[in-house]
């Protein structure tokens, strides 16, 4: 006899490949020649667009096509097809990045860009600091992509002499809903999918022709996961990982007068995750390991940014002063001894700053003033709170068949010696299509607390210095209305990289955090995107070395977690009310640690995604993962999801 909840999950797995096989005969019977089409529709048919508008590049609104750093936009229709997905699960996708995953949603997670990793890379929302300065690095897989109407991310170490420490490997920008509201409306979704996962929504956006817009937006997402440890893995109580979120945004801005506008955002994740407990050592000597583990270990997490600004802007200049708050708490229960009284981690992230532009005779100066104030409240270790004061000043031309950028960054630590860096890029457009560019920066990272301060079971090492880097890069870019092609190549010489040993002692049985005294990570990243009568199709290939460098005994050993290759292509067909898509991505085998002694192997996923205006206010999403349920890991001794699926309806009021 079959369950019911067995049967209601097969009906919905079905009902999934029904509609998107729906979906793949509607778009056969509905490809309506454009002079077919009213002019709305028209405007709404997908084109190659050259000259979108970016910030995060340059700190000010500047269009792609001048843009000289590598930059990615991921915007609101393609985040439709992440419906239920975290936005780790929307970055590891892109072009550039790997990662790997202690099991399923919610659970540790790491993703690196050109082989920099997460701690390596900022990341900022509504340009305001969000990561946990324990570990260092942002939790992505916390946050919900149904909060967020757009991500920018800019690759390399550019952002280093504008945003300064932790953009060594590059910037990842999200905007909350509600940064462009069109018009008034209210919209609820409801989704179901794999392992009893839901999801609940609605958001609220208004606006007036006084100049006053809001948004508001809630979400419930839970799911009863799979179990993240592995038959031959570590750990006990082997079972279904849970996870639930309630996330939470908000987006209020004012228009004062014609150059004033005043405004708060925010953006809350309150979550808590089910995990298994590893092998437990005692962390005085003799350092036992321990074998008792409490039966129902699970993680509280809280994680949320918010800001307030004031700018002026006129036909000449633009002055920002904004002031962020960001929280990165987290709560774990897992041994038996210490019910009630959890291992804690509550960090907290304090920064005022002033950001402006000012357009000159020939091109446009920037500049800004930032002090950052980190602060730690830990069960575990202690850590000093670190001040960082900090200053830039850049140029940026775009004139004839030449852009140009150049920025200098001063940074003042109060743990560490002050630090400079800075970038210099161009590129000549040799004719309206083809563009080539290079471009230099000196990228600079502090250790983590916990890098620093932590556990040694964690490989705590207070001896650990900075890491600094020179980042070259050079690209080939053509773009047309049908596409969008650029290869691009880089070479990052790294000094002093922070890199666990992965030698197990019984002082540090996970290895110790060291400075690898030379690294060099370089390789090529091929993006080409193409619409061909509304025919989407596209790849993504990378390929990279990331090895160390340092003339010792590891010298030539591969970087852990840094695939030599890795590809996606894609295929799809999109009108005004129906998008539907096709990928198949490929991760080369990696080493897992840095004496290359643990190997993960290659795999291959296949994934399909659709999006389809049942009605002009009613939409469905829906996505099946891993088609062909490829059997493989990201990090050793965790499992990997299976084929599983979500599906939601988004209905609104207009």
């Amino acid at each position: 006899m079959v369950s019911s909840r067995s049967s209601a999950s097969f009906y919905l797995r079905s009902s999934v490949v029904s509609i998107l096989g729906l979906c793949a005969v509607h778009t056969a019977i509905a490809a309506t020649p454009v002079n077919n089409i009213d002019s709305f529709e028209a405007n709404r048919l997908p084109q190659v667009q050259l000259d979108e508008i970016v910030v995060t590049a340059t700190r000010t609104p500047t269009k792609t096509s001048n843009v000289i750093a590598q930059t990615r936009v991921i915007d609101s229709e393609e985040l439709q097809r992440y419906q239920g997905q975290t936005v780790v699960d929307v970055i590891s996708r892109q072009p550039g990045f790997s990662h790997f995953s202690n099991g399923g949603m919610g659970t540790t997670s790491n993703f690196y860009v050109r082989g920099y990793d997460k701690r390596q890379v900022l990341v900022l929302v509504d340009g305001i600091r969000y990561s946990s300065i324990d570990d260092g690095g942002a939790a992505l897989s916390l946050l919900p992509a149904d909060q967020v109407e757009r991500i920018e991310v800019l690759y390399g170490a550019s952002g280093s002499s504008i945003y300064g420490a932790d953009a060594m490997g590059g910037v990842i920008q999200i905007f909350t809903k509600g940064a462009n509201i069109e018009q008034n409306k209210f919209s609820v979704t409801v989704g179901a999918g794999s392992h009893d996962h839901y999801v609940y929504g609605a958001t609220a956006q208004f606006r007036n022709d006084q100049g006053t817009s809001l948004s508001l937006s809630a979400s419930r997402n839970e799911t009863k996961g799979f179990s993240a440890v592995a038959p031959d893995g570590y750990g006990y109580n082997k079972d279904d990982d849970g996870f639930k979120s309630n996330n939470y945004s908000l987006n209020l801005n004012q228009k004062v007068n014609e150059a004033v506008t005043v405004g708060v955002s925010g953006l809350y994740a309150d979550s808590t995750t089910d995990i298994d407990s590893a092998d437990q050592y005692n962390w005085e000597p003799p350092y036992e390991k321990l074998e008792t583990a409490l039966p129902d270990a699970y993680v509280d997490q809280k994680n949320g940014v918010a800001s307030a600004y004031i700018q002026y802007q006129d036909a000449e200049k633009t002055a920002k002063l904004a002031y962020g708050y960001s929280v990165a708490d987290s709560s774990t229960y897992e041994y038996e001894s210490k019910i009630g009284n959890p291992d804690k981690y509550d960090t907290t992230q304090q920064q005022i700053n002033l950001t402006g532009d000012y357009k000159l005779p020939v091109g446009t100066a920037i500049y800004g003033i930032e002090h950052l104030k980190q602060e730690l409240d830990s069960s575990v270790y202690a850590a000093d709170d670190r001040k960082v004061t900090g200053g830039y000043l850049g140029y940026i031309l775009s004139k004839d068949n030449i852009d140009a950028q150049a920025n200098v960054r001063y940074d003042d630590y109060s743990d560490f010696d002050n630090e400079t860096t800075y970038n210099l890029g161009a590129t000549y457009r040799l004719t309206p299509e083809l563009r080539v560019g290079a471009n230099y920066a000196k990228g600079y990272r502090a250790p983590s607390f916990t890098q620093l301060f932590g556990p040694t079971s964690w490989g705590g090492n207070p001896n650990l210095k900075p890491e600094t880097s020179d980042n070259y890069e050079a690209f080939i870019e053509y773009d047309t209305l049908l596409q969008s092609t650029r290869l691009t190549g880089y070479n990052n010489k790294v000094e002093d990289l922070i890199a666990s040993d992965g030698i197990n002692t019984p002082e540090y049985p996970y290895g110790k955090n060291i400075n690898i005294d030379k690294s060099k990570i370089e390789g090529v990243t091929l993006t080409s995107d193409w619409n061909i009568d509304n025919y989407l199709f596209g790849l993504s290939y990378d390929y990279q070395k990331a090895k160390d460098d340092s003339g010792k005994a590891t010298d030539g050993n591969y970087l852990p977690i840094r695939p030599e290759h890795k590809g996606l292509i894609y295929m799809g067909y999109k009108l005004s009310d129906i998008d539907i898509r096709a990928e198949y991505q490929y991760v080369d085998d990696y080493y897992y640690n840095t004496t290359n002694t643990t190997k993960v192997d290659s795999y291959n996923l296949v994934n399909i995604s659709g999006n389809y205006q049942l009605t002009p206010n009613l939409s469905m999403s829906a996505r099946l993962n891993n088609v062909f349920n490829e059997k493989y890991v990201t990090a050793p001794g965790y499992n990997t999801d299976g084929t599983n699926f979500f599906t939601s309806l988004t209905y609104n009021w207009y």
